[in-house]
């Protein structure tokens, strides 16, 4: 080719690049107020999970010693022990699949499995309730603007789902996907079924694992850990790939 009709050549690639950034623009401007509403819910439990750690208040040690302690006594102090510290999880982050997995080894699986399934169901309503009566409030002195809170509910109708059934795939996840859902007026049956169906399996795998372990052989408890984070990372970057594929679509 000729220096002249290079000279010529229409440049499809930048024509191309300017449409791709346009689209970009487009799509993702409507959820930066859900960005936005989740990062700081996200700062926040994060902040509370360094001062626990950083001031020892709670800690893995602490936590075990006292679960001993409590089923040398009567098994429902292990139970109400359990439950009361995952409800906490909503208010400061706690080491979920640990507890999860030491309710298993000091309650059987059974009643390690019910005990860590009521304790994360009653934190995500708790974080669905509060947030559904205080939430809509909040978001209003952050976007005064009707319109951004009206998409940003859109935008969460439409994925909130997915994200609640995927929300085990790292921490402080299930907090501020609980806390969306509230904020963002999902139905609660949804919200609640979708929630459980994440929930109820994560508590039972942990529990099971913990059944099936001792001090002398953790070997059950590392590999449900391992596994349970394995599957949900899988989840969500599957998730996150269909999603870039349909934005994709959408595009062409």
């Amino acid at each position: 080719m000729d220096a002249n009709a290079l000279a010529h050549k229409p440049d499809t690639d930048g024509h191309h690049n300017e449409r791709r950034l346009i689209f970009i623009e487009k799509r993702f401007r409507p959820m930066k107020p859900l960005i936005t509403v989740a990062l700081v819910l996200a700062t926040l439990f994060a902040s509370t999970f360094l001062m626990v750690t950083t001031t020892g208040v709670l800690t893995v040690e602490g936590i075990e010693a006292g679960l001993k302690a409590a089923s040398e006594v009567n098994a429902i102090y292990v139970v109400i022990g359990i439950v009361a510290l995952l409800l906490a999880d909503i208010f400061m982050a706690v080491p979920t699949l640990t507890i999860a997995i030491l309710s298993g080894y000091f309650l059987g699986f059974g009643l390690g499995a019910f005990s860590s399934t009521l304790g994360m169901a009653s934190a995500g309503v708790t974080g669905y309730a509060l947030c559904r009566l205080y939430g809509p409030g909040l978001l209003k002195k952050i976007y005064p603007e009707s319109h951004k809170r009206e998409e940003m509910q859109s935008l969460f109708n439409q994925h909130g789902s997915t994200l609640l059934l995927i929300c085990r795939a790292m921490p402080i996840l299930p907090e501020v996907s609980c806390c969306m859902a509230g904020a963002n007026r999902m139905p609660f049956v949804r919200f609640f079924a979708c929630y459980m169906v994440s929930t109820l399996p994560y508590a039972s795998i942990a529990a099971f694992a913990g059944s099936r372990s001792s001090l002398d052989s953790p070997q059950p408890a590392i590999y449900a850990a391992i596994g349970l984070a394995l599957f949900f990372w899988t989840a969500w970057a599957v998730f996150i790939r269909r999603t870039r594929a349909s934005e994709g679509r959408l595009e062409s």
